[in-house]
């Protein structure tokens, strides 16, 4: 990281010219399943990895950001890249890129790469980073297929103000001859994403027009021109969770994959997207509390909260949020003033784009929502549990504080 700069600029000429360098280890790749989207990528992927394993094929994986450990980004045929493996791969591509200015996740990235090409696999999972028509990762001619979730506002500042021209971005991962699994959409953004898949030649597989997923009778019910299947509800919380059930079986039913669907939904894990802490400094600050941590910062993700939150057995509810000075913090939280009954606001240790505690106190205020400071998120548990030691608390805002969170944890 003291490398590289942090800062994001959407261009793939770096990395096309360190993959030369590399040997083009893109091109050497396991089948790849390529994830855009707004919300629910990670999700979906795990989903899908989940599948994939559990019927005994072996998957590469990229993700991010990590939450504690870089080592999460990388996963070789499902194991964690170890630090050896790490270090040789990362030294080689610094090695080759000498002086030349590349960016920390571009670098990244290619040694991620480098790393898939070298070792065997089934297949390669590729979580986009940014956008998509210039992400790090859409560097793959041929995908064996593309999937799009949900696109909503977020990263304006780079992928564009209105959600046609963000899912334009997301929607330049689709490929020729190659499905595009598209989950369900704004009109908008549909729109776009259906002229980017005519403009290259991509057969589009659409939620609500060639496959279906409902949740009935508490179980979750999936459909396509192949079959139904009838399954158990997702492992991961929410309701938003049935529509990215949908995504990856959908995923897995066009490719063709052998895979396990039961498992699919009902084995996923993922970190920091509703998962509940039953220890840890927060915990023992809050004994008798029940306390979660989610990491979603968009307002799409406060929508999102704000069903899955209201759909738990009633318990007074309160938040400790910390997000960075690049979000949309009112319109994140005003989903939730409905429910909340205080926020306790902090900073994000170690992140010089936090937004202030003061500031991010002030944003909950203008959503409706009693707001208070905190020193840490152990500080702000110590006075949630002095007000209602049995309350419900909703640790959210940010990945960057969800890592901080499990850190403190592991």
């Amino acid at each position: 990281m003291s490398l590289h700069p942090k800062i994001i600029d959407l261009t793939l000429d770096r990395m096309t010219r360190l993959l030369a360098e590399l040997g083009d280890p893109q091109n050497n790749l396991p089948p790849v399943i390529h994830v855009a989207g707004t919300n629910g990528k990670g999700s979906t992927l795990a989903m899908i990895r989940a599948g994939l394993e559990a019927a005994g094929q072996s998957c590469h994986v990229y993700t991010s950001p990590h939450l504690v450990r870089f080592h999460e980004r990388i996963r070789l045929g499902g194991t964690l890249i170890d630090e050896e493996a790490l270090q040789a791969v990362l030294e080689e591509c610094e090695t080759l890129n000498g002086d030349t200015p590349i960016t920390y996740f571009e670098i990244t990235t290619c040694a991620a790469l480098l790393a898939f090409a070298r070792a065997s696999a089934d297949y390669t999972l590729l979580e986009v980073g940014l956008g998509g028509r210039l992400d790090a990762t859409n560097v793959v001619d041929c995908p064996a297929i593309t999937v799009i979730t949900p696109v909503d506002l977020d990263h304006q500042q780079y992928l564009g103000e209105t959600l046609s021209e963000i899912a334009g971005e997301k929607a330049g991962i689709l490929k020729r001859n190659v499905y595009g699994i598209v989950a369900q959409q704004h009109d908008e953004a549909m729109a776009a994403i259906e002229r980017q898949a005519a403009r290259v030649g991509a057969t589009l597989k659409v939620q609500g027009q060639d496959w279906h997923v409902m949740e009935e009778n508490g179980r979750l019910v999936y459909q396509d021109d192949m079959g139904l299947l009838d399954l158990p509800l997702p492992a991961l919380q929410g309701a938003h969770q049935i529509q990215n059930a949908g995504t990856a079986l959908a995923t897995l039913r066009y490719l063709g994959a052998e895979a396990d669907f039961d498992a699919t939904v009902a084995k996923a894990e993922w970190p920091a997207r509703m998962q509940k802490l039953s220890d840890g400094p927060a915990h023992n600050a809050a004994p008798k509390a029940e306390i979660w941590l989610d990491g979603g910062h968009n307002p799409a993700a406060g929508k999102a909260l704000k069903q899955v939150i209201g759909s738990l057995p009633n318990r007074d509810l309160y938040l400790i949020t910390g997000m960075l000075n690049t979000k949309d913090i009112t319109n994140y939280l005003r989903p939730l003033g409905d429910l909340a009954k205080k926020l306790f606001a902090v900073s994000i240790p170690g992140e010089t784009a936090t937004l202030s505690a003061e500031d991010t106190a002030k944003a909950a205020k203008s959503a409706g929502i009693d707001a208070d400071t905190a020193r840490s998120v152990e500080d702000a548990a110590a006075q949630i549990h002095a007000i209602n030691p049995n309350a419900r608390i909703l640790i959210c805002g940010s990945l960057y504080l969800a890592g901080h969170v499990l850190h403190t944890h592991s």
